[in-house]
């Protein structure tokens, strides 16, 4: 995620979000949502701010988040 936030291509553990997750807005402004898959179930997403280069940390969660079921 520091080194690399969006990845291309993408991979199945590193990858941007679909649908409704695919974006989520933070100050006022829409960013895309970004998803790492740290273990089976962890997941860690945040939001890319390419043009301030940030990632602005959305969730942190050891169990799979019920939001994409």
């Amino acid at each position: 995620m520091r080194t690399n936030p969006a990845p291309q291509p993408e991979t199945p553990r590193h990858h941007r979000l679909k649908r409704d997750l695919a974006t989520g807005v933070y100050q006022g402004r829409e960013l895309p949502q970004w998803q790492i898959e740290v273990t089976g179930a962890g997941r860690i997403w945040y939001l890319h701010d390419a043009e301030k280069r940030v990632c602005w940390l959305r969730l942190a969660k050891t169990g799979h988040p019920r939001q994409t079921d």
